[in-house]
């Protein structure tokens, strides 16, 4: 089973647009910060691209550090592994 799916979830241009103006930065800043280009910052704000792997992570990171309350849209993963884990008794495949 050599599926590829994608860690965490997936940051739209607004959610990226909306992180880089909560910590009053300009795109050339937040790319110094990041150490990516400022095109790639412009790209991820007009939609061409989606930071992905590391740097949505980094993304996720960051926004929680400032204190800025976002919502990003689910990644490929099933449901139940992008959100957190509610206290349960282990299933029985689980316990072995």
């Amino acid at each position: 089973m050599n599926e590829k799916r994608t860690d965490g979830p997936k940051w739209d241009s607004y959610s990226i647009r909306e992180l880089r103006r909560h910590l009053e930065m300009t795109q050339q800043e937040m790319s110094h910060e990041l150490g990516v280009r400022q095109q790639t910052i412009s790209d991820w704000e007009c939609g061409y691209h989606q930071p992905r792997g590391g740097m949505s992570r980094l993304l996720s990171i960051i926004a929680e550090r400032a204190g800025y309350e976002y919502t990003v849209t689910p990644s490929d993963r099933p449901l139940e592994a992008t959100e957190p884990r509610q206290s349960r008794e282990p299933s029985k495949d689980e316990q072995s």
